[in-house]
């Protein structure tokens, strides 16, 4: 997932050091230097809500709420070094998703450094969001010899009242050629969750009739993480050379490695944690697709930057446009928005226990 970037990186982040305006300061969002040394935005919520923006990536790479409770996946073996690209939070791909073009795999925005933006052009704000901060990304000239557009790529983090993280995204064909271009995109949502395997459970029970003693053996498989809303989709799975498919189950919980990209997917996908009591409500606008993605054991232990065994507690929903990539004419301006919301769940995991059942 993070192929090192194209010569010229450090060229590229010089520069954006450069251009860069005066730190970020007041009482909802800090700019400090993470132990890396890498520069990230702090913003701050009610509580013990905040969330941290990384300038390299534009990427937010922690979101916890009012508990103090960190509800994105970082994994502990992430590099913050450039070229390679964050592993955990929220990557962006752009100007490709995965292996849908010709460019390093995800495109490389989320392997650049991004700039503070003190004067976005307007945009529709709740006046109650206090903690926010606005990004773009521009090319450098190593960007332009390997995906030769101009762009304006504008991003606005905001934590609101309530512990929701939204993050809007707008991208502009600044081409004064006259060329239009096109693009695939996703928010590579991690997700930190409880243990992701179909748990399975045996039990004996013992009848007496007539004398005589019978034991009944069953299984019962518990799924602790599941997602709703993308039931009877079509998706194309990227495990089997992007073979479309429709989705069967009543829900999607796993068992093996999944990279699929469910196509026209619904504004509102919900990720259901039984044991953590919580769900996930993933809201998107502008983006027509959801990848589901967790690499399993195997995978896992193949990627340098992700622990052996993390693939148990992480889950990857991604709100996209890969289908039909976007096209945009010179001038014209794409926006896309994701809202991430973790409202308590009243469900309790104890319900599935088959000896709790048996007992009333």
């Amino acid at each position: 997932m993070a192929a090192p970037a194209p010569a010229g990186a450090a060229a590229a982040a010089a520069a954006a050091a450069a251009a860069s305006p005066s730190p970020l300061q007041s009482a909802f969002a800090e700019l400090v230097k993470s132990p890396s040394g890498l520069e990230k935005v702090v913003l701050r919520g009610a509580r013990n809500c905040c969330v941290e923006v990384y300038l390299y990536g534009g990427q937010v790479t922690s979101w916890k709420n009012d508990n103090g409770e960190e509800l994105l996946f970082l994994s502990s073996k992430a590099i913050f070094k450039p070229p390679k690209a964050i592993r955990g939070g929220i990557p962006i791909c752009f100007p490709q998703f995965g292996t849908h073009g010709n460019l390093e795999q995800h495109g490389f925005a989320r392997n650049r450094f991004w700039v503070i933006d003190n004067d976005p052009p307007p945009l529709p704000v709740n006046s109650a969001i206090k903690a926010f901060v606005d990004l773009i990304l521009r090319p450098s000239e190593e960007d332009l010899k390997i995906w030769p557009h101009s762009f304006e790529f504008r991003l606005r983090v905001a934590l609101g009242p309530s512990g929701d993280l939204s993050l809007t995204s707008r991208i502009r064909n600044t081409n004064t050629d006259g060329r239009p271009f096109s693009y695939t995109f996703a928010y590579h949502t991690y997700f930190s969750v409880s243990d992701i395997r179909i748990l399975s459970w045996m039990f004996l029970s013992k009848t007496a009739c007539s004398g005589c003693l019978s034991l009944t053996c069953a299984y019962y498989f518990i799924s602790e993480v599941r997602v709703e809303g993308l039931e009877t989709m079509d998706y194309l799975d990227n495990l089997k050379a992007k073979e479309r498919f429709t989705e069967q189950g009543d829900a999607i919980v796993f068992e093996s490695e999944v990279d699929k990209v469910y196509l026209a997917a619904p504004s509102k996908i919900a990720i259901i944690d039984h044991e953590k009591k919580k769900t996930f409500v993933v809201t998107k606008e502008g983006l027509p697709d959801a990848v589901v993605w967790n690499p399993w054991d195997k995978k896992a232990k193949a990627m340098q930057d992700f622990g052996d065994a993390e693939y148990k507690n992480m889950l990857c929903v991604e709100p996209a446009a890969v289908e039909k990539p976007i096209t945009l004419k010179p001038g014209e301006e794409w926006k896309g928005r994701l809202v991430l919301s973790a409202v308590p769940s009243s469900y309790c995991s104890g319900q599935l226990d088959p000896l709790k059942v048996l007992q009333g």
